[in-house]
């Protein structure tokens, strides 16, 4: 008996156009690929390219020397080490507490829980300039906080207030990413470390922080972005003093509102946010690649 040489291939087809035809379409609510991305692009485009783009021809109009006069300036470079100081120190702080608070609030049951969580989102809801005012009247010489802390310690008018700033809303991204994770992480995998003579250190060294990192490092980035453009909550603690707590969004904000004495004012306030706008972005996307690196080897193990 033979056989058709190719007549296995079109059989083949036949069976795949017969299972095609069996098989439920699977229904979408959105519209197609190509719909929803032009959607997609258009909207970024508007809301978040073109911005971006003004901001670089605006800055453009700048000559190399201008460009680099504005955004090297000792007063600049000044407050780039207080925003990203501050920033990143505010970050780590809420690294280290806000997986302590997502643990209480996941692992712990007790009277008060859900009034603490939503005091969690306090942040998010309070306009910054009434937390700045909050902190303002706290950690005055004297107010509060102020008049009981040591001598040596000052919050008001330093560096150090910045900071206390920015980890106030910086903490809600940290506790808000970890959260979710801890939920989906069982308790029973504690349980069977330490049934294996595990100590608790080395539970939580090798068995909850690899499921916890990329989680943990995503709000540590979104903490740090939310610090470097800051500026309600910052501005009445910092006292905005030029070359000790002034702040980028600081020079930005005066130098346009003083650009009618002439245009380099604004194209000089541009250029500072350039370059904010490039660093931030570069620190962003090293963090995110590194979130999905450590996000791939924990799927791995």
């Amino acid at each position: 008996m033979t056989t058709e040489p190719g007549r296995p291939a079109q059989d083949g087809r036949v069976a795949s156009a017969a299972l095609s035809a069996v098989r439920p379409r699977r229904a979408r609510v959105i519209p197609g690929f190509g719909l929803t991305l032009g959607y997609t692009m258009t909207y970024l485009g508007i809301v978040v390219m073109i911005p971006i783009a003004a901001v670089f021809l605006k800055a453009s109009t700048l000559t190399w020397p201008q460009f680099w006069s504005a955004v090297s300036s000792p007063r600049a470079i000044s407050a780039y080490k207080v925003s990203f100081g501050c920033s990143l120190a505010a970050a780590l702080i809420n690294a280290v507490f806000g997986l302590i608070v997502a643990w209480v609030i996941v692992r712990y049951r007790f009277w008060g829980r859900s009034v603490v969580d939503a005091l969690i989102d306090l942040p998010f809801a309070l306009p910054t300039a009434v937390a700045g005012i909050a902190l303002y009247a706290l950690y005055l010489p004297e107010g509060w906080l102020g008049r009981i802390l040591p001598p040596g310690i000052k919050v008001f008018a330093t560096p150090l207030g910045v900071t206390v700033a920015l980890t106030f809303i910086g903490l809600p991204f940290v506790v808000r990413m970890v959260e979710p994770v801890l939920r989906d992480l069982p308790a029973d995998v504690e349980e069977a470390a330490a049934s294996l003579g595990a100590r608790r250190w080395h539970t939580l060294r090798m068995v909850i922080l690899p499921e916890l990192w990329p989680a943990l490092l995503a709000g540590f980035a979104l903490a740090f972005a939310r610090g470097l453009g800051e500026f309600g909550s910052v501005i009445f603690i910092s006292r905005q003093r030029p070359m000790e707590t002034e702040i980028i969004p600081d020079i930005i904000r005066e130098q346009v509102a003083s650009h009618y004495i002439g245009a380099r004012n604004l194209a000089e306030a541009t250029a500072i946010a350039v370059v904010m706008l490039v660093v931030s972005f570069v620190l962003l996307l090293a963090l995110n690649l590194l979130q999905r690196r450590l996000g791939r080897r924990t799927v791995r193990v």
